[in-house]
């Protein structure tokens, strides 16, 4: 109900009039309603760089807006999959159903993305390949809502660098999502949307729109190189998600896309209120590698500000700022880079999510060492441990919450676990009655197997170079 009403309020923001006018509330239905999420954001950005920013970009917001600087998610899994549902829809993974950006599947024997769907195949850029839906969202979202309202005449859109934060954000009815192709950086959508790309997204894509953001120096606003996107050499394998999408070029790009979606889908210029989400993802590419105190992530922030100035003076031009409500936020934070921490004589670590599974398993084959069975850990992808259900039905445990309480003794010996839940306890509600149980509960979904959730310790990353966000701190 809190997170309800709280996505009820954030989206009830008003920006300003046009130049010349003050900030009001607008008294008719709003043209269009353009969410904007910056991917990997954290709140604590907007006061670092407060007074270096334009009047226009992020503080027409910040200075005119609600702003909310005490608003949080109440979850464990914080990822990029379950907080754009989340904004989508104001419910938390035990509403909406999504727990992460994947998970273990069981029937397949594999990791499956939040939005896999083989029933669809992806449209435009990289065509043919298995698409992607919000067939695994279990809650309506706002787009669908005012869908519904409008009888479909109102039209719903959603773009971003990936497919999951296209889609979740946008919901079951949404006229098209768009993402990239990593390797070319065309655009794509699924065979959920349409058969075909509409013509000016596919004019977009046979224009070369990328071709300008290879071969470039991101410099800051004195002059210092911060990165360049130099184009992969004959048989390199790097792509454009990987070069060009952690940098402010790609947010450039995502802005130039979503310009000529809004002019040429006509948004805001129809009898009922329009919806655009735009997430941008260069944010998360960038600060998984350099954390959330580098100077490069300072310049990006004060980049997108100036983006985004540039982008709500469009709309001013397109639709009139008085017809537009303006949200923004952010799906997850990020943690500390446990290197820099460490200095601080703060212990932050390095747990190996991966490498985890050998002695576990070996933990497990000790206790059956007359059974053939010996893959009772699948996967681990933090904060959950996924089991094989089979293996160990195989070896005589057909109980859920024993198989997953064998897992979590086993893990106790492992630095920076402080702890576990399992799935069978979790289903039940019997968690401690304290704000980690809490967020722990919000964290269910009943689409995955067996499972374990480790509660880890503060400034712990699985990453091996980079920093992580599935922290509930």
């Amino acid at each position: 109900m809190q997170i309800a009403k709280r996505l009820c309020v954030i989206l009830m923001i008003i920006t300003l009039l046009p130049v010349g006018g003050g900030a009001t509330v607008y008294k008719a239905h709003p043209k269009l309603v353009v969410i904007i999420v910056i991917d990997q954001f954290r709140g604590d950005y907007l006061e670092r760089h407060r007074d270096q920013f334009v009047l226009n970009g992020l503080r027409l917001l910040m200075d005119h807006g609600a702003y909310f600087t005490d608003c949080y998610y109440d979850y464990v899994n914080l990822h990029t999959a379950p907080g754009h549902a989340t904004l989508g829809t104001g419910a938390y993974s035990n509403g909406h159903g999504i727990a992460g950006n994947e998970w273990y599947d069981p029937s397949r024997d594999a990791i499956v993305s939040s939005v896999e769907d083989s029933n669809t195949t992806t449209i435009g850029a990289g065509s043919g390949a298995v698409g992607a839906s919000p067939h695994n969202l279990q809650a309506g979202t706002l787009g669908d809502e005012l869908r519904l309202a409008t009888q479909g005449r109102s039209r719903v859109f959603g773009v971003s660098l990936k497919d999951r934060a296209a889609i979740l954000t946008t919901g079951f009815s949404a006229n098209a999502a768009y993402w990239i192709d990593r390797n070319t950086g065309g655009f794509q959508t699924s065979s959920y949307y349409m058969k075909e790309l509409p013509p000016w997204a596919a004019d977009f894509n046979a224009q070369k729109r990328t071709d300008k953001y290879w071969d470039k120096q991101w410099k800051d606003d004195t002059g210092n190189v911060l990165g360049t996107t130099d184009r992969p050499k004959e048989g390199g394998h790097e792509s454009f998600y990987e070069v060009v999408g952690g940098t402010p070029f790609a947010i450039d790009y995502e802005l130039e896309f979503a310009r000529e979606l809004v002019t040429n889908e006509k948004l805001g210029q129809g009898e009922t209120t329009d919806l655009l989400v735009v997430s941008l993802s260069a944010f998360d590419i960038l600060g998984h590698q350099v954390g959330p105190d580098s100077t490069e992530l300072a310049a990006m922030t004060l980049a997108v500000d100036k983006q985004l100035a540039e982008f709500f003076a469009f709309l001013g031009r397109q639709v009139g700022l008085a017809n537009v409500w303006i949200a923004l936020s952010a799906d997850h934070g990020i943690g500390y880079m446990p290197d820099s921490v460490a200095k601080l004589h703060i212990p932050g670590q390095r747990l190996n999510g991966a490498a985890l599974r050998k002695p576990l398993n070996e933990a497990i084959v000790k206790r059956f060492p007359d059974q053939p069975a010996s893959d009772f850990v699948k996967q681990v992808v933090f904060p959950y441990i996924y089991l094989s259900q089979k293996n160990f039905e195989t070896v005589g445990i057909k109980d859920e919450e024993k198989a997953e309480q064998m897992i979590g003794e086993a893990l106790k010996s492992f630095s920076g676990v402080r702890g576990f839940y399992t799935r069978a306890q979790i289903a039940k509600g019997d968690v401690p009655a304290d704000e980690m149980g809490r967020k722990t509960l919000h964290s269910y979904s009943p689409i995955t197997t067996w499972y374990v959730q480790v509660k880890l310790a503060p400034f712990l990353t699985d990453y091996p170079k980079d920093v992580a966000h599935m922290m509930p701190y």
